[in-house]
């Protein structure tokens, strides 16, 4: 319930819905909540953790107050749109605040957080924060910005107050690393309850980690949205399966990654119609001149999946029908070519298989290809990746040769056009100039839809793609 602050101010309450988090996606998993209801809460400070289906990420909230209400439970989904969180703001009763001036408070307002070691309240005044997360941006701008009148209204005669110096609290929560949050959230420790040992009690890592370790055990805890149920998947004792009559080990809820993984590769499958063709090829003389390079400059060396994708590149500016996508139009279907390619590329995460996509890879090296392979996979993997960094691709490349096994058929990435698999590469017997020799072998799976070329392109391309592979230093010179 809205109460009065003073005679000046007052409260008012506002409900921040779930923001719009990228590449239509149209709904997130709420993981957990990062507050509490009764809760001060700062302009741009993480309030939920929510998962969507590329990506786990912190959701900001564009205005300042006291928690009033959480939306959801831990566990739930949360569609676009719908309420998430409920803000009691302190708004001014006697004069109207320009935009710039509650910038210049908040910005005062984090600078004292800098020298004091403390999280303070937002300024009152601040109604947004002018960053952007994912597709939507909390009101603010350039400086300077003007409050227009509204129409009619007429022309306030109170005088607009200077933008104050922010004094943290004595109560604030006392601590400035960003790590000692996060490792808070982690444990399921509230800063609030810690009594810091670093200098005017700020809060260290020390601090957070005792406190973690004399607390309750992690997901429980005193807040009613913290309390968790049963281990997720797992049934009452007893419960048989009425078909098989089995009894049931588990449950699995279809959800997040595995969910979106499922109704991509239903939508391919049933969409799309699409043909195999494979071929192997001897990558003796790639694995040897990678060798070479690595004994030169062992520092930078790109992986063999990095040769491999600059050759995939350069088939695709050669056979441009494959780096496209169907789209339904008004009166039928059209296909859509791009000028440069967003390679695409699997990797097995904790959270299932997601596929970050490297940006222009028709502009890089060997070698840039690599750094990028390298980057976007660790944050995959430490689920970091955002969703424009799992999405955008034109062409899938896919490494299942790390699982030990040698080919696959794999299902297009929707809407791409087509995906390339590489299995592991092996010691064969192969024939060289006639005569049986052992050799690193490696076979080329390309899955192609055939609505956008035929046989023969996708032949054709994956021909280029073995013959560089067989042949590197003739094709890199010309890269």
């Amino acid at each position: 319930m809205a109460t009065a602050v003073s005679a000046q101010n007052s409260t008012a309450q506002r409900t921040f819905r779930l923001p719009d988090l990228g590449e239509g996606l149209t709904e997130a998993e709420l993981v957990r909540w990062l507050v509490a209801a009764g809760d001060t809460v700062a302009v741009d400070q993480p309030v939920a953790e929510v998962e969507t289906a590329k990506a786990v990420v912190e959701v900001p909230t564009p205005y300042a107050g006291t928690v009033a209400e959480l939306h959801g439970e831990p566990g739930a989904t949360i569609d676009v749109g719908a309420p998430l969180i409920t803000i009691a703001e302190v708004t001014s009763g006697g004069a109207e605040v320009t935009p710039s001036e509650a910038r210049a408070v908040a910005r005062e307002a984090y600078r004292e957080e800098e020298r004091a070691g403390a999280r303070p309240p937002a300024p009152a005044e601040a109604s947004g924060s002018g960053n952007v997360l994912i597709g939507y941006g909390t009101p603010g701008g350039a400086a300077g910005g003007r409050t227009r009148r509204r129409k009619g209204a007429a022309p306030s005669s109170a005088p607009v107050a200077e933008p104050a110096r922010t004094t943290p609290p004595a109560d604030a929560v006392r601590v400035v690393s960003p790590l000692v949050r996060r490792l808070a959230r982690d444990l399921n420790v509230q800063l609030a309850r810690i009594s810091g040992s670093g200098p005017d009690g700020l809060i260290m890592r020390r601090d957070v980690e005792s406190a973690g370790v004399t607390s309750a055990p992690q997901g429980v805890t005193s807040a009613p949205q913290g309390v968790t149920s049963a281990p997720q998947g797992v049934t009452s004792a007893g419960e048989a399966d009425a078909r098989t009559g089995l009894a049931i080990a588990s449950r699995t809820p279809v959800k997040g990654v595995r969910k979106a993984v499922a109704q991509a590769m239903v939508r391919s499958r049933t969409e799309i119609p699409e043909a195999t063709v494979w071929v192997d090829a001897d990558a003796t003389a790639l694995v040897d001149l990678r060798h070479g390079l690595k004994r030169r400059d062992p520092g930078s060396t790109p992986s063999l999946l990095a040769f491999i994708a600059r050759f995939v590149v350069a088939g695709l500016q050669k056979f441009p029908e494959l780096n496209t996508r169907i789209e339904e139009t008004g009166d039928g279907q059209e296909i859509v070519q791009f000028d440069g390619v967003n390679l695409g590329f699997a990797a097995q995460t904790d959270r299932g298989l997601v596929v970050p996509a490297i940006r222009n890879a028709n502009t890089l090296s060997a070698r840039g290809l690599d750094s990028e392979l390298r980057r976007l996979t660790a944050l995959a993997r430490e689920g970091k990746a955002s969703p424009a960094d799992l999405t955008g691709g034109t062409f899938t490349l896919n490494n299942y040769g790390v699982f030990g096994v040698d080919g696959s058929a794999a299902i297009i990435n929707h809407p791409e056009a087509a995906i390339l698999g590489v299995g592991r590469i092996i010691d064969r017997p192969w024939v060289v100039d006639g005569q049986l020799q052992v050799r690193k072998v490696v076979q080329l799976t390309l899955t192609f839809d055939h609505r956008v070329c035929d046989g023969g392109t996708a032949g054709g391309f994956l021909r280029f793609v073995a013959d560089a592979v067989e042949q590197p230093g003739g094709i890199l010179a010309d890269l």
